[in-house]
């Protein structure tokens, strides 16, 4: 679980993709007057216990908006 403070690009190469698939879900909320965006992530079918929250991202207005700068870059959005 994290709260990220800033989306900066990483020069290395994806060497794969990654074999397992899951479910992302977010939500949207406020605390101590910071308007959050945060995206879980749930295990993968395979997983013992399957659909259980595996991990969590926190962006606040600063880093989605970082995040939604290179969605749009990197898409064509």
């Amino acid at each position: 679980m994290a709260y990220v403070v800033s989306v900066g690009k990483d020069e290395r190469e994806i060497s794969s993709l990654h074999p397992t698939r899951l479910t992302c879900r977010y939500m949207v909320g406020e605390q101590d007057g910071v308007k959050l965006l945060q995206l879980n992530s749930y295990g993968s079918e395979d997983r013992a216990v399957p659909d259980k929250l595996s991990q969590t991202l926190q962006f606040d207005e600063s880093s989605a908006r970082q995040l939604f700068e290179i969605i749009r870059a990197e898409f064509g959005f």
